[in-house]
């Protein structure tokens, strides 16, 4: 259908507060007749909006009636008033009122359009005026998007989940409004296992672990030494160099106001260029927005990692959340961090693994230069060889990285998960990881097949014991949620937008065998759901080795090989952060944001001057660390339970393009 139609008025996108969105957020026309608005209408991927969620009857005298369509409500708002709609309710709408498409998210103000008396403005349906093939190309393009990666899932949109917490309390009794027989436990009946509570890190052993993000609406034992971006981004930072996905940079600021007194501050992202140019009009004047290249189709810049500069050092940070409200409030998210000090002048020409490692990856980004002005420094160049200024020889744990392109000879063990074969080749472990369980978990699936997942396992299992034998292959689990994980979690389906795999990816029979479930009472995490990405080898409760990465489970994150094994192909960028079993002979509390105090590195001598293992364990290991005088015990903060309980029949894993009837926690369902 073609033509021009009478336009009555706008739907126009408006924020919580009620003033208007960036103009990059197109307004809906509103003509003469039916219109039908859904989810492809406002450019959202919030399951919970359906493809026809709303219709609107528009008269010529401006008067709008709204009727549900959709399996869940809708909120009109007039005057001081404020109305819930079920589905097949019907309002009538006038010039002013809003509409929540969903009830406190996606708000547009109706408008009536701006004409002279008893004349109305003519106007062009652009839904109805495609050429040919156009909307299918539109749709196959979104698809392959979607099924390639989470991270080319764009369309997430924060105010979907602004303010989102834990399920409603009855005011008088203090009970939950959760729905009969869900089979949750009470936070506040917890029965004591929740042993985060005893997870407390010492300052001079941060370097050598992670920790879990805050969530918010969870008690506050569950919180035990966790962080929030205010920890990361403190003190008197002169360069902040942010790596990331998504960046919502109002909220940015507003959850951390240091930034906006940072005199130079450098945006590495990936997101797409409506949302760009949103964020290049309104950043700040001293802030550089910069997307690196992407010589490969369907890639992403996915990385997550801060990188400050101080008076003292550099801080750096490798973390899984996008710079977005929900990713930092209301996910189980992991973020790993360490501050090195400038390299004196006579150790200019001191490198170690990791710096090479750093500066190869900073180097594949190719950001534009930046000149500033440092105290006692001087002018210098912000580039990737900048960051050889820094001594890292103290450094905890190595960096994972992966850098889009086909990757050959030497560089084929450079990237992906050939690096982490590589590098795991060389470690000894002890003889209890032999064949010992392999546990994958992630936040979205990419279409696999098994000769991928053997080739993968073939470079987790790299490593050998200490007679020289090969850790072997072991057995490979998937901790992944299930639909009714999504269900009852804090955010409810609007949780499933953040694991966004299609049912052709996750429903692949040979996947059966892997899944696991996702069950963190002890971290006080199962009904938070993950976004989060490890991989672990594990016997018992103690760690091979763990790895905190921004990578999902996908051929695009960690690389295929090809032309018999020669060629490693990589579409996106990916960093993370390997913690191994390895030998320390000092404990380093170097501190960027320390007050006063020594600019140098203050060390500790390991007892007798001896080299001490460290041995990698879990919140729920029982042994006594005193016991282990030859070896420094790092408790890792793992999320979920180990070992993995196994799906049973009646568990389905979470797909993010069916639809679910059964309402969630806060009475919503999730129709396509």
């Amino acid at each position: 259908m073609t033509g021009s139609r009478v336009t009555i008025g706008y739907l126009v996108p408006v924020k919580t507060n009620l003033d208007e969105e960036d103009e990059s957020i197109p307004k809906l026309e509103i003509f003469e007749g039916i219109n039908s608005i859904g989810r492809d209408d406002i450019s959202v991927s919030d399951k919970r909006v359906s493809r026809k969620h709303i219709s609107l009857n528009a008269s010529l005298d401006g008067s709008l009636e709204v009727t549900v369509e959709g399996g869940n409500p809708i909120a009109i708002k007039f005057g001081d008033g404020r109305k819930k709609l079920v589905s097949k309710e019907s309002a009538i709408l006038v010039h002013g009122d809003i509409v929540e498409l969903i009830p406190g998210h996606h708000f547009f103000k109706y408008v009536k359009s701006a004409v002279d008396e008893g004349t109305l403005s003519l106007g062009t349906n652009k839904r109805f005026d495609m050429k040919p093939g156009e909307d299918e190309n539109i749709n196959l393009k979104r698809k392959r998007q979607i099924d390639e990666d989470e991270a080319l899932a764009r369309t997430l949109q924060d105010e979907m989940m602004r303010d989102v917490s834990a399920p409603k309390r009855n005011m008088v009794t203090g009970s939950s409004s959760y729905p009969p027989n869900q089979g949750q436990t009470s936070f506040d009946s917890h029965d004591g296992s929740g042993t985060i509570r005893q997870f407390d890190v010492a300052k001079s052993k941060l370097p050598l672990g992670f920790r879990l993000l805050r969530v918010k609406g969870l008690p506050s034992w569950a919180n035990s030494s966790t962080v929030s971006i205010q920890d990361v981004i403190q003190g008197n930072v002169l360069v902040a160099v942010l790596s990331n996905y998504m960046v919502d940079m109002d909220w940015l600021i507003s959850a951390c106001p240091t930034l906006t007194r940072i005199p130079r501050v450098l945006v590495i992202h990936g997101e797409g260029d409506r949302t760009l140019s949103h964020l290049q009009r309104n950043k700040p004047a001293n802030w550089v927005l910069h997307k690196p290249p992407l010589p490969i189709s369907y890639g992403t810049h996915h990385s997550k990692a801060m990188f400050l500069v101080y008076p003292k050092g550099v801080r750096v940070a490798i973390h899984t959340a996008n710079l977005i409200h929900v990713d930092w409030n209301n996910k189980s998210q992991g973020l790993w961090m360490q501050d090195f000090p400038w390299k004196d002048q006579n150790d200019q020409n001191k490198i170690c693994g990791f710096e090479n490692d750093l500066v190869d990856y900073l180097s594949a980004l190719k950001w534009p230069e930046i000149e500033v002005s440092l105290p006692v420094i001087g002018n210098v160049k912000i580039n990737s060889s900048f960051f050889r200024k820094f001594d890292y020889s103290s450094s905890a744990v190595r960096l994972i990285g992966s850098v889009p392109g086909y990757h050959t000879g030497s560089n084929l063990k450079k990237w992906g998960h050939m690096k982490l074969r590589s590098v795991l080749r060389d470690c000894v472990f002890d003889k209890e990881f032999q064949k010992s369980p392999l546990v994958y978990q992630f936040s979205s699936l990419g279409s696999l097949d098994e000769k991928w997942m053997a080739e993968l396992a073939s470079s987790m299992s790299s490593g050998s014991t200490h007679d020289k034998l090969s850790l072997g292959l072991g057995k490979e689990l998937i901790v992944w949620p299930t639909v009714e994980d999504v269900r009852f979690s804090l955010e409810g389906y609007a949780a499933g937008s953040c694991i966004p795999s299609p049912q052709k990816n996750v429903e692949k029979d040979f996947l059966k065998k892997y899944w696991a479930k996702w069950k963190a009472d002890h971290s006080g995490r199962s009904r938070a759901m993950p976004h989060i990405k490890t991989y672990t080898r594990y016997s018992g409760q103690n760690l091979a080795w763990f790895l905190l990465t921004s990578a999902n489970l996908s051929k695009a994150a960690w690389g295929a090989l090809q032309k018999k094994d020669s060629q490693l192909m990589i579409r996106s960028y990916e960093l993370g952060v390997l913690f191994l079993p390895t030998s320390i002979k000092k404990d380093c509390s170097f501190s960027c944001t320390d007050n006063g105090g020594s600019t140098e590195v203050k060390c500790e001598s390991s007892k007798n001057g001896e080299d001490r293992q460290t041995k990698l364990v879990t919140l729920c290991w029982k042994g006594n660390k005193n016991t282990h005088s030859s070896s420094e015990v790092i408790t890792l903060p793992v999320p979920y339970e180990l070992p993995p309980q196994p799906y049973s029949s009646e568990d389905v894993p979470w797909s993010w393009d069916k639809r679910y009837f059964k309402k969630d926690v806060h009475g919503l369902v999730w129709a396509r």
